[in-house]
């Protein structure tokens, strides 16, 4: 409960001017659930030209009061970067979004009851301010360690019943910003929480409005969904809340699309269950999870009385596409999202496999995705009912991936190569430079600390004007004896 010194400062400075300040927002919520806010917001009654009287530094470049002020170190560099913003009210939402009118108030109250919900309408300060508080707040006063808390609207005891509920009427919260509604389902996922009833029915009446609302907003508040311990409740939340229809159609269109006797679910509820069973953490991936059989519904038919969803993985990947490029992803995160939903079917037989196949498919989706590629796997047989998530092919397929990508006991492994030689020994290509190196790889094997390049170049001269067939055999022996030893330790770990 201890705050930082900057803030203490901040708040103290403004006090000397006589002017009230508190932290608010967010913030406070975090500090009384024990977490590290990420950011700082202060709220103050006084405006922005006394804010930037009082600290310089600051740069007020908006219309809503807000004042953004650096903290600076000795040497000049920025430290931490604080919000101060003057109490105010608003109103008309006309885009839905931004308050037509922004007024400047006095009062602290004016400021809480424009905040979206309980756990954020929240203020504190050190319990030993200058200034009295006002007398209209006394009753709504908390004191915990050495800081006061106001809460005018039950804000406390939602955080301990862990409710997500809005201030005042939930329906003029949600028409006055029309994001707040998928707001209240990803606080409520990231926190655990769950929604009290009022609000939720408002967000079902409201959930049409969401269609007003900037698409890069909302893909933000989506990411911070996905990246979420609850990430599939939040999902659910969305679906149950009548949202998901405007964010994410194409995967609602699954919802009663039956499948074959592999899967006891029908497309949407096998989707969702791959989000909730991804092993991966990357948001990216779990959007892949979550998307990655979303072409089954275009794909589907019916051969020999059984559905088919023949090169469904590609109908995906092409939806996925537009749900990033709709969404505004980056090209990279884009790429990744529909690499992974485009590989997902990749065939994997231990007897029939070869590490040249391996290495296709490594070609293929690329290094960088391989774990994730098999966190997608991992969710996508989850979801379907199946209980083991890793079988004995994932685990021979990580070993070989591992195998393949370290190639164990390489020429590549040398400080010198084929093209060194050719220069060096002035020597035309021929299989003489893989012999050559060979025996130096062997040699590096028995005393890595020969992996030198000077070493290296001095040694291949003399490799060259020997008659060295024996020690080429030897050489062989050797680097395949260590093959086989870094070859059954890989497969120790991957217990195959």
């Amino acid at each position: 409960m201890t705050l930082p010194k900057n803030i203490k400062k901040i708040i103290s400075e403004l006090e000397d001017k006589d002017f009230e300040a508190f932290i608010v927002g967010g913030c406070v919520r975090d500090i009384l659930l024990g977490k590290e806010p990420s950011d700082w917001d202060i709220t103050t009654n006084a405006k922005p030209e006394d804010i930037l009287k009082i600290f310089p530094d600051g740069k007020y470049e908006n219309d809503f009061g807000t004042v953004i002020l650096p903290i600076k170190n000795k040497k000049g560099e920025t430290e931490e970067v604080y919000e101060i913003t003057t109490y105010r009210s608003e109103k008309g939402y006309s885009d839905r979004r931004r308050p037509d009118q922004v007024l400047f108030e006095k009062d602290l109250d004016k400021d809480l009851s424009r905040r979206d919900f309980t756990v954020n309408a929240l203020a504190m300060r050190p319990k030993k301010s200058k200034l009295p508080l006002n007398e209209d707040l006394l009753s709504h006063v908390h004191e915990k360690d050495d800081q006061v808390i106001v809460d005018l609207f039950g804000g406390m005891k939602d955080l301990k019943k862990k409710i997500i509920r809005a201030v005042g009427e939930p329906v003029d919260r949600f028409r006055e910003d029309a994001l707040r509604m998928m707001r209240a389902i990803r606080l409520s996922a990231q926190l655990d929480f769950s929604l009290e009833p009022k609000t939720q029915r408002a967000i079902s009446k409201m959930a049409g409005s969401i269609k007003f609302i900037a698409k890069e907003r909302i893909a933000i508040e989506l990411v911070k969904i996905l990246s979420s311990d609850k990430s599939y409740e939040g999902i659910m939340d969305l679906h149950k809340a009548k949202l998901l229809q405007y964010i994410l159609p194409e995967l609602e269109h699954g919802v009663g699309v039956g499948q074959n006797y592999h899967h006891i679910n029908d497309v949407f509820e096998h989707n969702v269950l791959s989000l909730k069973y991804c092993s991966s953490k990357d948001w990216r991936v779990r959007l892949a999870a979550l998307l990655h059989d979303v072409g089954k519904v275009k794909t589907k038919k019916i051969i020999k009385g059984q559905p088919t969803f023949y090169n469904h993985e590609y109908a995906s990947a092409n939806i996925a596409r537009r749900v990033c490029k709709r969404l505004r992803f980056s090209s990279k995160d884009s790429e990744k999202i529909i690499t992974l939903i485009r590989g997902h079917m990749f065939y994997y037989n231990v007897d029939e496999v070869t590490a040249a196949s391996v290495r296709r498919l490594i070609k293929k989706v690329g290094e960088e995705n391989l774990e994730d590629l098999i966190a997608l796997r991992i969710g996508d047989r989850l979801g379907s009912g199946v209980k083991k998530a890793m079988p004995y092919k994932l685990r021979h397929l990580k070993y070989m991936f591992e195998r393949v990508r370290k190639d164990p006991v390489s020429v590549k492994c040398l400080k010198i190569n084929g093209d060194d030689l050719i220069k060096k020994l002035k020597i035309e290509p021929s299989p003489k430079i893989g012999e050559i190196l060979d025996v130096l790889l062997s040699e590096v094997i028995e005393d890595p600390k020969k992996n030198e390049k000077k070493y290296l170049e001095k040694r291949a001269r003399e490799l060259n004007e020997m008659d060295s067939a024996d020690l080429r055999k030897k050489a062989k022996e050797v680097i395949e004896e260590e093959r086989q030893r870094e070859n059954s330790a890989l497969k120790r770990e991957f217990r195959v």
